[in-house]
């Protein structure tokens, strides 16, 4: 008996370290593959064209890729571009009937899905290495090869390192533990933390930036971080009923009180990075069109949606709104939940099953949204606001905090859920043969 308990944890102790293991050596796989540069620019200047600007759109380009734009590696563009194709499709599966109806036939409806996704992520990413190609063209000194010879590099490296992104991440999914997008995005700012923390440390050895500004800034960090715990933990319950029913002739199951948990920011990390990514995608659009023709209006706006103008925040608070409330309404279904109660026979206190119990549901979900993308807004617009008072040579906004303690917490979270799962599916499997 002990024997086989010991064997069992070990067994569920030997499958999670496999999936852990897997996990980081995917992500050395990550930074390895964003130090191989592409062929034909010079490093030097292309580090400089990113640091003068780290305050635009190439610093938070190069933030979510983890400083593989700055060495303009394979992985310059990052897996943005399969996120844009992810939002493209999750919006045409809300209009298009024929996606609708895919989305209805389960496994196979996913992988028809899951194709045109990935036909969606190779356009992009042409679109965007042409463009990222197209800028650096109109750059003195940093191209060093012949222009056609370093289109069909750049174009053929960052395809390829956005792809190699996308099953990586469909890798760690499937083989290790949590979301792999999501850890690789984290990974990608989390490897540009070291060098944030060394740029504020030497300004204020350097007499650039006052000893009081610099641990205001660490302090605001910290204050941040724990801001974000102490929400993402919060829970709305709501209390359900089960009722009791006839079992046997003289047994009755049911009568049992429990609650539906429904998180304040119900929708995670999704709008913030959704948010990012439409804008990264709109400033290299105009990028790519003012390239080859200098319209006096996109050039204005390009100028208005610059990283801090008022323009961009305001955009960027609305897409976090718009997108908290479209992912919150395709994964939570008021209507599909209400059933599934009534179906296992549980009730809400004071409130009709069926049609009461989903309008009392939609309700509730509503008002969460709300306050969760005023949540997701806070976070990630305040920090932007001091970031540019203050002057801070590092993007490490709120987005990049709320991405990394949320996919932390959610790792976590999933950890311990997998642990829990193996150890119940060992103890039934040893029921199961006892009673063999």
């Amino acid at each position: 008996m002990a024997n086989s308990q010991k064997l069992s944890k070990t067994n569920v102790s030997s499958d999670l370290m496999n999936r852990i293991m897997f996990v980081l050596g995917a992500l050395f796989v990550y930074r390895f593959g964003a130090h191989i540069p592409v062929p034909g620019v010079d490093p030097v200047a292309m580090s400089n064209m990113v640091q003068q600007s780290s305050n635009g759109l190439l610093g938070m380009l190069n933030l979510f890729s983890g400083g593989a734009l700055q060495r303009f590696s394979i992985f310059a563009i990052g897996i943005m571009p399969y996120i844009s194709s992810s939002i493209v499709m999750q919006l045409a599966g809300e209009i298009i009937p024929s996606l609708k109806a895919l989305k209805k036939e389960g496994e196979a409806g996913r992988r028809v899905i899951t194709k045109y996704t990935r036909i969606g992520t190779i356009i992009l990413a042409t679109f965007q290495s042409l463009g990222m190609a197209k800028l650096l063209l109109a750059q003195p000194g940093i191209v060093i090869i012949g222009p056609y010879e370093f289109y069909l590099s750049t174009v053929v490296c960052l395809v390829t390192g956005t792809m190699f992104l996308m099953w990586l991440g469909e890798q760690i999914t499937e083989r290790g533990i949590g979301n792999g997008i999501s850890i690789i995005i984290c990974a990608g700012i989390a490897a540009s933390i070291p060098t944030g923390i060394y740029k504020v440390l030497d300004m204020i050895r350097s007499g650039s930036m006052n000893l009081f500004v610099g641990v205001m800034i660490f302090a605001g960090a910290l204050v941040l971080i724990y801001f974000v715990v102490f929400v993402e933990s919060g829970q709305r319950k709501i209390p359900i009923h089960y009722a009791k029913r006839q079992v046997t002739t003289r047994s009755m199951a049911g009568g049992q009180t429990s609650h539906v948990p429904f998180k304040l920011n119900m929708a995670g990390v999704i709008p913030p990075i959704f948010a990012s990514s439409i804008l990264a995608f709109l400033g290299m659009a105009i990028n790519w069109i003012t390239s080859f023709n200098a319209m006096s209006f996109l050039q204005t706006f390009s100028v208005m949606v610059t990283r801090g103008q008022p323009v961009y925040l305001i955009i960027f608070a609305a897409s976090i709104f718009f997108f908290s409330y479209f992912y919150t309404a395709i994964m939570y279904s008021p209507r599909e939940i209400a059933e599934n109660l009534k179906k296992g026979g549980a009730i809400i206190p004071g409130i009709r099953p069926g049609e009461q119990t989903s309008k009392y549901l939609e309700k509730v979900i509503l008002r969460l949204t709300f306050y969760g993308a005023l949540y997701i807004t806070f976070v990630c617009v305040i920090p932007e606001l001091l970031i540019q008072f203050f002057n801070i040579p590092v993007y490490l906004g709120g987005t990049s905090l709320l991405i990394l303690v949320v996919v932390t917490m959610d790792f976590t979270a999933q950890l311990s859920s997998y642990q829990v799962s193996q150890q119940y599916e060992n103890l039934m499997n040893r029921s199961t043969s006892r009673r063999k």
